[in-house]
């Protein structure tokens, strides 16, 4: 009979050979599907690489494409430090998207350093906001919180496309065709975020924020009281409460700084990218999901997530420019699911052991 059994210690090694064996297993279980479909997948990875780092303006595009997977893969490792497990990123992404553009079309006029920070509160209290909802509700009712957070996803996609195509609301252009067909009100020019040349690349602002937003979640968490706290009651959250801590306010704290970073997101979306908002494009991009996928590849720690988030944002960007008849339909996102599966593999074998017992014997009547 084979059973797991937890490992005592895990060894030191093992934090980098799992995600870097996760990525081989799913670029070969990638490559044996491509070649089932009648494909070269040497050259299928050439184009996804090329397309995606190495061409013209390749590695600009997925700098934006990688924007908002960093800050929803930021928001699912911050609060999955803790085990509480926030799928909610999509719905906190959305609100920040909401606040940051009701700021930007409110203050566009201004100076370019207020608008952009305006916007980034805005964002942050959004997200901050409906993320502390599903935090109280299972700090003090004791309410499964992958639940409400799935359930506040659909209720902040429905209120974004009620505010766009439902109503006459501050967000909606409501001149010359705005009223026939429902759309967003764009920003001023002077109120769109900048972006900074380094050479032949393009880096986003919001691209930079998450950097920087990544670095100071790293410090956070390991140079901070406050780190300290979620790790412990993460790890033993009985003794947690035997040592005073008081695990309901930290876990409304978590929920917040977790939403928050989405929110950030959504007020790059808005200040990097679109301009307006765009509840369609945002339903479609699923840019939350994404990010528990990125955060899970980079094994919770915010450093890390940067790197992910570059190969998601890679594999989304080459996945857009090649698409067509010469190209294995539906690879990139084959590789995005195997590159999860092979990332919960490797974490199962990192922390367990496989034993091989003899079955138990039946007694005789």
């Amino acid at each position: 009979m084979i059973r797991l059994e937890p490992r005592v210690e895990r060894p030191r090694r093992l934090s980098v050979l799992v995600p870097l064996g996760s990525v081989v297993v799913a670029l070969v279980l990638g490559g044996v599907i491509v070649a089932l479909d009648g494909a070269d997948p040497i050259a299928a990875y050439e184009r996804i690489l090329d397309r995606g780092f190495l061409a013209d303006g390749a590695l600009s595009a997925t700098l934006i494409a990688a924007t908002p997977l960093l800050f929803t893969g930021l928001a699912a490792a911050v609060a999955f430090r803790m085990n509480v497990f926030n799928i909610g990123g999509e719905g906190q992404f959305v609100m920040g998207a909401v606040g940051a553009s009701a700021a930007g079309l409110a203050v566009g006029d201004g100076p370019l350093a207020v608008t952009v920070a305006a916007m980034l509160l805005a964002g942050a209290a959004a997200g901050a906001a409906w993320a502390a909802i599903a935090g109280a509700l299972r700090a003090w009712a004791n309410t499964n919180e992958i639940i409400t957070t799935l359930m506040l996803n659909y209720l902040a996609a429905n209120l974004a496309e009620y505010l766009i195509f439902g109503s006459k609301s501050y967000w909606r252009q409501l001149e010359g065709t705005g009223l026939m067909f429902p759309q967003g009100r764009s920003l001023v020019p002077e109120a769109r975020w900048p972006s900074y040349d380094l050479g032949s690349v393009e880096v986003p602002f919001g691209f930079v924020l998450g950097v920087v937003a990544a670095v100071g979640l790293y410090v956070l968490f390991r140079h901070t009281r406050f780190g300290f706290k979620v790790k412990v009651i993460g790890d033993e959250p009985r003794a947690a409460r035997f040592a005073g801590m008081n695990t309901a306010r930290v876990t409304v704290a978590l929920m917040a700084l977790s939403g928050a970073v989405a929110g950030l997101g959504g007020a790059s979306d808005v200040g990097d990218t679109r301009h307006i908002l765009d509840p369609k494009a945002l339903a479609q991009a699923g840019y939350g999901y994404a990010g528990i996928v990125v955060a899970a590849l980079a094994r919770l720690n915010p450093v890390a997530v940067v790197f992910t988030a570059l190969l998601m944002g890679g594999l989304n960007n080459a996945g857009r420019a090649l698409q067509g008849a010469d190209f294995p339909a539906g690879l990139v996102g084959t590789l995005q699911g195997l590159l999860l599966v092979s990332v919960l593999a490797g974490e199962t074998f990192a922390r367990y052991r496989i034993r091989r017992s003899a079955a138990p014997q039946a007694v005789a009547a």
